[in-house]
């Protein structure tokens, strides 16, 4: 099985001067997932290369067993230094398409026509489509065959609006998930914040915050070990 993971290529957080981009264990969490069912993995991203990591997902509290075994896998992070521009990426044909959360995907993302493509075709063809935490926010514009918005009728989840006030943030994001997912006509569920949640509904899969990243991810391998 080939699974596509997209990362955000943006780095402000607003204009408040801050670095953002992808948050580590969103990313480490279900690469090792895929990895370790032996699954290949791709990954690409708006600009190509080094996508910019969220300086907060480095700090030692938001460390996992996953983001030390990363930061100790040469290959993976030698990977994820040379992701491919999305563009290319999206000429090729996976079993899964997965995105790892961050701030980022709420400015490039979320508003990217190569992913918007990317997540309709994906979803279209009945493969999983994945994403946890911030990142079911590359959904605000992708729609079914029918014209409507995916989400509509979807049971989803993402970064409640809670979490963000918790973070400060609230102000600062372009549109906040929870709200987006709800005006697209999602039918939004949550946990406690901070809790581990994802929700598959059909062929999507999304998580709702950065504990979440290995039951959305681990719930694409049983879509995919359901096709199979």
């Amino acid at each position: 099985m080939k699974i596509l993971m997209v990362l955000t290529s943006h780095d402000q957080l607003g204009n408040t001067g801050h670095k953002t981009g992808f948050w580590l264990e969103e990313f480490a969490a279900p690469y090792y997932v895929f990895k370790d069912a032996g699954a290949e993995i791709v990954l690409a991203s708006p600009k190509g290369g080094q996508p910019p990591l969220d300086p907060k997902s480095d700090a030692p509290e938001s460390q996992t067993e996953a983001t030390h075994r990363f930061r100790a896998d040469a290959a993976a992070t030698a990977a994820l230094a040379s992701t491919l521009k999305l563009a290319d990426a999206v000429k090729g044909q996976y079993d899964a398409v997965f995105y790892p959360g961050g701030h980022g995907p709420l400015w490039d993302l979320a508003e990217d026509t190569d992913s918007i493509r990317l997540i309709e075709r994906t979803y279209a063809a009945g493969k999983p489509v994945g994403a946890v935490c911030h990142a079911p926010a590359v959904l605000r514009h992708t729609k079914r065959s029918d014209g409507q918005p995916l989400v509509q009728g979807k049971s989803v989840t993402g970064f409640t609006n809670s979490e963000e006030a918790a973070v400060g943030l609230t102000d600062v994001v372009p549109f906040l998930v929870e709200d987006m997912l709800k005006a697209n006509g999602g039918h939004y569920a949550k946990k406690a914040d901070w809790q581990p949640y994802a929700i598959t509904d059909g062929n999507l899969i999304t998580g709702q915050n950065p504990a979440s990243s290995v039951d959305a991810a681990k719930a694409v391998l049983a879509l995919l070990r359901a096709e199979g």
